[in-house]
Parts: C-alpha cells; sequence; structure tokens
C-alpha cells in the first residue's frame, strides 16, 4: 500500500512491481525518492509525495494514519524477528524495497527471546511445549489445531502439553473451554 500510495504517477509506462523469493520479498516503485527524503532518513522523515491519495486512504480505513507506513514496515519486521527493511535506489528511477524472511535466524531469535521471557520455567519445559511457548510468543492467539499443525504433532498431544502449560500458568486460555473457537495465549 505505501508503493501505491507514493509512487511517481507522472512517470507512464512505469509500474509497480512485487517480486517473490524464498528468502525475501522485494517491491519496486517508479519514481526516485523526493528530496527531503534519503535512504539514510527515510526511517524518521515524513513526506507524501501523493498528499491526497494519503488521504483517501487514510479516510476510506486502508491505512490506519498518514505518515505510518515506513514506520509501520520497520515495527513490523522487528515484532516477527526479522531483519529491518533494506531501501535503495538502484536505477536512480525507481525505490527498491527488500524485505527479507531468514528462517533460521527468526526461529532463533523467537526462541531466545521466548527463553529469556520464561527463564524460570523454560528448564521445566519439553521439547514441544518449547515449540509452543516459542510459536505463542509471535502471535496474540491461536488454536490447538493450529498448534497441531505448525508443531506436527496430533491434536492428543498438544492437549496434553496445553494442559501443562496452563497449570504452570504460562498460557492462558481465552473463552469457555468447550468452545470450538477457544484459542490460547501467552500469560507472562
Amino acid at each position: 500500500m505505501n508503493a501505491v500510495a507514493h509512487r511517481e504517477y507522472a512517470m507512464e509506462g512505469k509500474y509497480i512491481k512485487v517480486t517473490m523469493y524464498d528468502d525475501r520479498l522485494e517491491i519496486d516503485s517508479p519514481g526516485k525518492l523526493p528530496n527531503i527524503v534519503t535512504i539514510d532518513n527515510i526511517r524518521n522523515t515524513n513526506f507524501s509525495r501523493n498528499p491526497r491519495m494519503a488521504r483517501v486512504l487514510a479516510d476510506f480505513g486502508i491505512v490506519k494514519e498518514l505518515n505510518e507506513g515506513v514506520k509501520r514496515i520497520y515495527s513490523d519486521m522487528a515484532d516477527y524477528f526479522l531483519d529491518a527493511p533494506e531501501y535503495s535506489e538502484p536505477s536512480g528511477q525507481t525505490v527498491k524495497l527488500v524485505l527479507r524472511n531468514n528462517i533460521i535466524a527468526r526461529t532463533a531469535r523467537q526462541t531466545e527471546t521466548a527463553e529469556k521471557k520464561m527463564a524460570e520455567y523454560w528448564d521445566k519445559l519439553d521439547a514441544i511445549e518449547k515449540d509452543i511457548v516459542t510459536i505463542m510468543g509471535s502471535r496474540n492467539c491461536i488454536t490447538a489445531t493450529e498448534l497441531s499443525v505448525m508443531v506436527r504433532k496430533t491434536r492428543r498431544t498438544i492437549n496434553k502439553k496445553i494442559n501443562h502449560l496452563l497449570e504452570l500458568e504460562i498460557i492462558k486460555m481465552n473463552g469457555n473451554k468447550h468452545d470450538p473457537a477457544l484459542t490460547y495465549s501467552l500469560n507472562i
């Protein structure tokens, strides 16, 4: 959406290009950065190339607020334990954004974060419980079925592990235990 709001529409015959690779997403947007925005200050400098379009996107609720795009990209990448976004102007006529998805580094960061949060409990958990807690660390809530798929264990095994984590008060139920849409989230 940021590319749509800020591309240079005066450049005819150009288009926004989104390319997905196994380890990254690349977005090329026509037009170079405006005069006051540079690769070095893009994170903290607010500028709208197309202010009317930005206002319409905000008014229709497509974006939350004006001037949130780049800050939100940085914030969301950090929240999901991913590397910071990489901006560049490779041809001088386009802005390129690279969003990397290093699964190995992301998993290591998630595990490290979960371990820090649960220092007193971590050694009491088995490998499956550690996986569950690590997954829950990057989500607001999750169902037992989703955990079963992500951890690659049967629903019965997941339920046993969930019950143990509930007993330790590491996680909490969001709703009634008889609710088919019951979710769980971290309690710590």
